[in-house]
């Protein structure tokens, strides 16, 4: 049955979102406008901003949908997902800030040799641009699909048009404010759906598990650890990619250059911070709701007693069961606000790491006009839309949550070592960097691929070569290691003169942090 309050939300938010872009296109004339708003975003609405990056697709759809699945297990996902600002509050935001301009390459590359670093990190940047797309492309192709009836292939392609749209002609400045609103709204309306959900049980969290554990098939099994992740290495290695892919992702670290000082970045993380801490809060007690109120309920199962659209969709069905027709088409008006603008964010990020890391400062070694550069910017989005649909297809039936677990790994094992490393460790070489954080990323991916999440998932092999789902402990690992190991050992001309920068980049950074 069509639910027309939901698709005349759909659109209204659409044709929103349009007029955003077309009025961001008007004032993006330049490069800094493009890339980081002109430096013009005050810190709560970067903190907006960031928090509507991070409370993505996965967030929402995905966490909610683990917890339905397997109770507390899901509370994992959010609580590492929210650890990982510490590290960027306390090591990495104003010195991000005050050493580069647009991308996290920038700084990293600041004392190193420009081509091999910002090759490597274009490379980590795409990679994990990839996997996270793949979370929000399919978290928006089964919402549509739900929602509207059409196939789910037609569904990705929507999304990706639309994404391409808002990043060719807005962006930066597009993408932020279709964040900033797009948070407002999720807050809103995630806090509406935990309120409905407590009143049911009389405000009481006692009775929320008490009845979740009455009709959950695992019983009290969904209060315990263990149904996700059953061995300590996975346990572990979840963790370190959460923890350290925060740090890493290249989307989020772009955001550090759209305010105009080291303050503004640090204020930032505060204020994301306690935005993204209260609404995992929130996707926690919906995940227990959507189990205690629509597990049961014929009219958001399918025929073989599985939950309409996927686990993925627990909180879209949970809207409807405590707020009707109009409620539902709110929710899932913002469920689908929430995928267009992280996949913006992500599109923006991939397209600046193609155009401005590798074509104007690595082919075109910084010799190059600023509106060429543009221009590649937009063509770089609209592949990258093109590759975004067509994995999305492809990785329909993975859980979004999971997907982006991966995203993170990578971000982990690929960028965050050498953006650390390049910040607080004098000796690291340009040749260690390169190495170390190529096998890094080498190591990710190849350990994802043979791992159950592709090897058997996508390829249906029966049995994985690597029998971890999530690589992040060994790949972290053997990035910092080999780093380490290949920047001690080298003693060429040049890594004496990049031992020298260290100090005045140092200098430089502890300086601009003092005057503000």
């Amino acid at each position: 049955m069509t639910n027309y309050p939901a698709i005349t939300m759909f659109f209204i938010f659409v044709f929103a979102t349009l007029m955003i872009t077309y009025w961001a296109a008007k004032r993006t004339k330049s490069r800094s406008h493009f890339y980081a708003a002109g430096g013009k975003i005050t810190s709560l609405q970067n903190g907006l901003a960031i928090a509507g990056d991070y409370m993505s697709a996965a967030s929402f759809l995905g966490i909610s949908g683990l917890v339905y699945l397997s109770g507390y297990d899901g509370l994992i996902y959010s609580i590492g997902f929210l650890v990982g600002w510490p590290i960027i509050l306390f090591l990495l935001a104003e010195r991000l800030k005050n050493l580069g301009d647009y991308t996290f390459a920038d700084a990293t590359s600041h004392r190193l040799d420009q081509t091999k670093i910002r090759c490597l990190a274009a490379c980590g940047s795409l990679v994990t641009v990839a996997l996270y797309l793949i979370a929000q492309m399919v978290g928006a192709g089964k919402l549509i699909q739900l929602l509207f009836g059409l196939p789910y292939e037609f569904a990705v392609v929507i999304v990706g048009v639309l994404m391409i749209l808002y990043v060719s002609f807005g962006g930066m400045i597009a993408t932020t404010w279709v964040q900033i609103i797009k948070a407002i709204l999720l807050l809103s309306g995630a806090t509406f759906m935990t309120i409905a959900v407590m009143w049911s049980t009389g405000l009481n969290f006692e009775t929320l598990f008490q009845n979740a554990i009455k009709v959950h098939p695992k019983n009290f099994e969904i209060m315990q650890p263990g149904g996700l992740i059953s061995d300590p290495i996975s346990a572990i290695s979840l963790g370190i990619a959460l923890m350290f892919g925060t740090a890493g992702l290249p989307h989020i670290l772009m955001r550090f250059f759209t305010v105009k000082n080291a303050k503004e970045a640090r204020k930032s993380v505060f204020f994301a911070t306690g935005f993204i801490g209260y609404f995992y809060i929130l996707t926690f007690i919906i995940g227990f709701g959507a189990i205690m109120l629509i597990s049961t309920n014929p009219e958001f199962l399918n025929a073989d007693g599985g939950l309409l659209g996927g686990n993925n969709m627990a909180a879209i069905h949970l809207a409807k069961a405590v707020g009707g027709d109009m409620f539902l088409g709110f929710i899932s008006a913002v469920a689908f606000a929430t995928i267009l603008a992280v996949v913006s964010g992500l599109t923006l990020a991939g397209a600046s790491a193609v155009s401005h890391d590798l074509y104007a400062s690595v082919f075109k070694k910084g010799k190059i006009k600023e509106k060429d550069e543009l221009f590649v910017s937009k063509i770089s989005a609209v592949v990258l839309g093109c590759i975004a649909i067509f994995l999305g297809i492809v990785f329909e039936k993975q859980n979004v949550a999971f997907m982006v677990g991966l995203a993170f790994a990578v971000a982990a094992s690929a960028n965050f070592p050498i953006l650390f490393l390049s910040m607080y460790w004098k000796k690291l070489t340009s040749w260690g960097a390169l190495i170390g954080g190529g096998a890094g990323l080498i190591t990710a991916t190849i350990l994802v691929i043979l791992g159950p999440a592709v090897w058997v998932d996508v390829f249906k092999f029966e049995n994985p070569i690597f029998p971890y789902k999530y690589p992040a402990l060994f790949s972290v690992s053997i990035a910092f290691i080999i780093t380490w190991i290949s920047s001690i050992v080298d003693k060429s001309d040049n890594s004496r003169i990049e031992i020298e920068k260290f100090d005045s980049q140092f200098v430089k950074s502890q300086i601009a942090i003092k005057k503000v």
